[in-house]
């Protein structure tokens, strides 16, 4: 079945209502000194991220958006500006994914490095953003807030009409690049997955099923502040399957089977470390332990793709009693203190945790968890160029791999 696309109109509404800064003559305002710029975004005046940028044509996104925002002479129309370019970027990163729309640049269409850069030039050029009205910190920070969730895909997840016609629902979550510090040209084959499966409707056993896709950053302080379980608790409860899917080891997916409340501190892309329990609400009933409930036996056991794929349910735990963290390939003891998921203690292992700690706390009894896929490299030898064949055909196995991964879940 070819692809379809539904979407309403979201118009963002802010979380708390805002005082407006009081007008200010432009003539009596100081000169406002610039807003310093994050680490993700001062990435952006290198030569890879301009490169990517140019070949896929991306590159006037940005600076459209700056000249839109300029004119904006309020702050409701600062809101639509932002609502409307945000999710703009969203769709045509989508729509270029999936062959729609004009194929700027020489760069493959599957590539979703394009969205992720973009979008800083935009966060850029808003946290910049000086308007002689004023701005208070609070009001810059909803129009980000709304900047990131729209371009994102995270308000935009809707399935269409009433479950007329047994069409089953599919939630997919996926991150941005990282680890750009080490090779600023890396791509995350889970954000390129999610482009290409946004909106679109496969077979399965049991019928068709509609996958939703959003992307997320990799941030701790963003799932502190409860991003994915804002996007999340309204999605689940119509959801019949979700996956959160990440980039993790080289050559092989891993059906992750136990997350773990406990980030280990790898740096984030913002290079922020964050070590102790994963925050969360009501800390006082917060297990060590979430479990998928993927039919894990049924995907691994199905022919989905040329990478193996694993049942992984080694943990990390500090025994009940213990003081020390010990390996545990068979998954968590009774009483055990949470060191790792089998994912790890990284970002991959908190989504993952957080999706299923919303699935439980809702009591939800739907298939849920956590895929890892292969580290997607470069072909052999290429330490430069953005871009090389091998580079392209283990992305595109890998979201065709995914697609499997997902159709067996939804049909098993």
């Amino acid at each position: 079945m070819p692809p379809i696309r539904a979407r309403a109109t979201v118009v963002g509404a802010l979380l708390v209502p805002l005082a407006l800064a009081s007008p200010v003559p432009a003539s009596a305002a100081p000169a406002p000194a610039p807003a310093a710029v994050t680490v993700e975004e001062a990435r952006l005046d290198r030569a890879v991220p301009q490169e990517i940028l140019r070949r896929s044509g991306f590159d006037a996104v940005a600076p459209r958006f700056a000249r839109a925002l300029a004119s904006a002479r309020s702050y409701d129309r600062a809101e639509d500006v932002v609502e409307h370019h945000a999710s703009a970027l969203w769709e045509r990163a989508v729509d270029r994914a999936q062959g729609r729309g004009p194929a700027l640049g020489d760069l493959s269409l599957d590539d979703d490095r394009p969205l992720y850069w973009a979008r800083l030039g935009m966060t850029r050029e808003l946290r910049q953003w000086q308007p002689a009205s004023g701005l208070s910190d609070a009001r810059r920070a909803a129009l980000l807030d709304q900047l990131e969730r729209s371009s994102r895909g995270q308000d935009s997840m809707e399935f269409p009409g009433s479950r007329k016609g047994n069409v089953q629902r599919i939630v997919m979550t996926a991150f941005d690049p990282f680890t750009l510090d080490r090779d600023i040209r890396i791509s995350n084959p889970s954000g390129a997955t999610a482009l290409a499966l946004d909106g679109t409707v496969i077979r399965t056993a049991k019928g068709p099923a509609r996958i939703e896709a959003a992307v997320f950053p990799v941030r701790w302080q963003d799932f502190a502040d409860g991003t994915v379980e804002r996007t999340l608790r309204s999605k689940l409860p119509r959801a019949d399957v979700f996956t959160t899917v990440s980039q993790g080891r080289p050559g092989q997916f891993d059906i992750e089977r136990t997350n773990g409340a406990w980030r280990g501190g790898f740096p984030d892309n913002d290079n922020v470390s964050r070590t102790g329990a994963a925050p969360v609400s009501d800390p006082a009933t917060q297990p060590q332990w979430t479990s998928s409930t993927l039919p894990h036996t049924a995907i691994v056991a199905a022919p989905t793709g040329r990478f193996p794929v694993y049942d992984n349910t080694s943990v990390l735990e500090i025994p009940a009693g213990g003081t020390a963290p010990v390996r545990s390939p068979g998954g968590p003891t009774p009483g055990s203190t949470a060191r790792e998921g089998a994912g790890g203690s990284y970002l991959s292992n908190e989504i993952a945790y957080r999706a299923t700690l919303l699935r439980d706390r809702l009591g939800l009894t739907i298939p849920g968890g956590h895929v890892h896929t292969p580290v997607l490299q470069f072909g052999a030898g290429n330490t430069t160029e953005i871009t090389d064949p091998a580079f392209v055909r283990n992305r595109l196995d890998i979201i065709a791999q995914v697609r499997e991964i997902i159709r067996v879940a939804a049909g098993a």
